[in-house]
């Protein structure tokens, strides 16, 4: 498997996946014409997609969504609530091009097994992907309040991880969202911090060379050599050194990581 994290943040995700017979994109949060460009500066093309798997409804996974699915007619896999919860906001995508993706449950593309997993979140019936090949595993899982322990069954032992790590308590706190968005942030529906991140990586990472990519980092209540600090501490305090065999990786809101093999 090879992977890039094509823009990850607060004003748009999406994270491209493929094998030698597959590619695909999990959530579509930028422009079409955004989507369009990060796919060339990791010398790929959407029209080759062999799917576009959805987490959830909010605006900075879904916004190219329809207008990528229709240019290039590009299967989208979501679960029901999900598919209800979009209605309105990706405009119509052909019926021969809608996929259901249930919860919990494993799609098998060629030698690719896909398997969903909930989080939790404030959306319809959010969910994030587990990709597994050759005995190789990679995990994406941003926007959750917490991380649970089925969650951690879930992820646990992968060889890579896009792992969201939002925000700094502290800046969140002093910063100017008025309370009802803090609150909602802090919340087991919110996002996971970056201690927080950390202390549920120490928990799954297993002894042997991991990559953590993190992700999702809030533009205002959070910046990436913090997030990286703190999540080495946490980590170290937890008794794992970042640097042995596990590695952080940083994203980028609007630069690819580069395309990387599991």
């Amino acid at each position: 498997m090879r992977f890039s994290v094509l823009a990850s943040g607060s004003t748009g995700n999406a994270v491209y996946v493929e094998n030698d017979e597959h590619s695909f994109l999990i959530d579509a949060g930028l422009s079409g014409k955004k989507m369009e460009q990060l796919f060339a500066n990791i010398d790929r093309d959407m029209k080759n997609l062999s799917g576009i798997l959805v987490t959830h409804e909010h605006s900075d996974h879904i916004k190219g969504l329809g207008v990528i699915a229709r240019k290039y007619n590009i299967p989208v896999f979501a679960n029901a609530k999900t598919w209800t919860a979009m209605d309105g906001l990706v405009g119509t995508i052909p019926t021969d091009l809608c996929f259901d993706f249930n919860m919990e449950t494993v799609k098998t593309f060629g030698g690719l097994d896909i398997q969903s997993f909930a989080v939790s979140h404030d959306a319809a019936e959010p969910m994030f992907y587990t990709f597994y090949e050759n005995g190789r595993k990679l995990v994406v899982i941003t926007d959750t309040g917490y991380v649970s322990d089925r969650m951690k069954g879930y992820i646990s032992a992968a060889d890579a991880y896009v792992f969201e790590s939002n925000h700094d308590v502290s800046m969140l706190q002093m910063g100017k969202y008025p309370w009802s968005i803090k609150r909602r942030i802090l919340s087991d529906v919110g996002h996971v911090s970056n201690e927080d991140a950390a202390v549920a990586m120490a928990d799954v990472v297993a002894e042997k060379p991991t990559q953590i990519y993190l992700a999702h980092l809030s533009k205002d209540n959070n910046m990436k050599d913090l997030a990286r600090m703190s999540v080495e501490q946490t980590l170290q305090s937890c008794g794992i050194m970042a640097g042995e065999y596990l590695h952080l990786h940083d994203t980028d809101a609007n630069e690819p990581t580069k395309l990387v093999t599991v």
